[in-house]
């Protein structure tokens, strides 16, 4: 699968740059970075240690050979390793999540979500109105894939909104996905891969593109929903996350990073790849860092990758 342009805003290397130089296997740390405290409060309440939370993910995936065959069928469309998409799966769930009990659970879920009634919107104003202010003229300009669209969008409302009074009204200190994106829980993700609507917005015309499934538009929230609840669309916006972080790091910074499946779980974990290719290209230009260097939820993923690979 050949990688896309950069999205506005992130210079690519030009056309007579060598071929991307393969980031080695493993991790660059010798010791798992700090785990945030955000993750260690959620691990203690439930009364589970981490490492008890990765057994029981990895007994639930081995036992679920349909979500591992439906899980290597996926990554094969968007040219990925599998064990990307597993990383990402046991990293969310160790880390960011209570337990993963069954894809099926999550299919349950999903129609659950079928009747609620939900609105993308801040202060009575849904974000598609929203955008079409103004100060939003650049990203409207011209036709935009929605990662390039969206990630606009975002960084408009951070530089121009965000935590600022504009024509007299006063914006909250949130993020762009706070603010407009979280009408049922605060801080919450869903499914399988712990998606924010945002991010499926954003990986809507690459998943349309590879795997057929319609495009998404902000007004069908439910819809939003669905692809990141249900399994049998949401591990296509899992894989389309991926195959986007390991593009950005081959057209922003020449390397390949899909040798090392704890960059891709760092990456699927903080977001943002594009601009983190940007500042690794900037680093190793100024001679600060030689590779990409994995979070605490990557390392635990590339220590743990021939468990990961057990499953395959």
């Amino acid at each position: 699968m050949p990688a896309p342009d950069a999205p506005d805003g992130f210079p690519a290397l030009t056309s007579e740059a060598q071929a991307a130089t393969t980031v080695p296997p493993g991790n660059r740390h010798a010791s798992q970075p700090r785990i945030p405290f955000a993750s260690a409060r959620r691990t203690a309440a439930g009364n589970a240690g981490y490492d008890a939370k990765f057994e029981r993910i990895v007994g639930v995936l081995r036992r679920d050979s349909r979500l591992i065959r439906d899980i290597k069928r996926v990554a094969g469309l968007y040219g990925i390793d599998p064990v990307h998409m597993l990383g990402a799966i046991v990293g969310e769930h160790t880390y960011n999540y209570d337990s993963l009990d069954s894809a099926q659970s999550y299919y349950v879920k999903a129609l659950s979500y079928a009747g609620i009634r939900m609105e993308f919107s801040l202060g009575g104003e849904h974000v598609e109105e929203f955008v079409k202010r103004p100060q939003f003229d650049r990203c409207n300009a011209g036709r935009k894939d929605t990662n390039t669209l969206w990630n606009c969008y975002q960084r408009v409302w951070d530089g121009t909104f965000r935590g600022k009074r504009v024509d007299g009204t006063s914006y909250p200190q949130k993020t762009f996905n706070e603010a407009f994106f979280q009408p049922l829980f605060a801080g919450q993700s869903f499914g399988l891969g712990q998606l924010s609507p945002l991010t499926v917005l954003m990986m809507s015309d690459k998943v349309a593109k590879t795997s057929g499934l319609e495009k998404l538009s902000p007004g069908n929230e439910q819809e939003i929903y669905r692809a990141a609840m249900d399994p049998g669309r949401s591990l296509h916006y899992m894989a389309a996350i991926l195959r986007d972080a390991i593009d950005a790091y081959r057209v922003v910074a020449n390397v390949d990073i899909s040798k090392n499946p704890g960059l891709t779980a760092t990456l699927y974990n903080l977001g943002d790849p594009w601009a983190r290719a940007s500042e690794y290209r900037r680093r190793r230009a100024a001679g600060t860092q030689t590779w990409p260097v994995e979070n605490y939820y990557g390392w635990l993923v590339n220590e743990k990758i021939e468990v990961l690979r057990g499953l395959l």
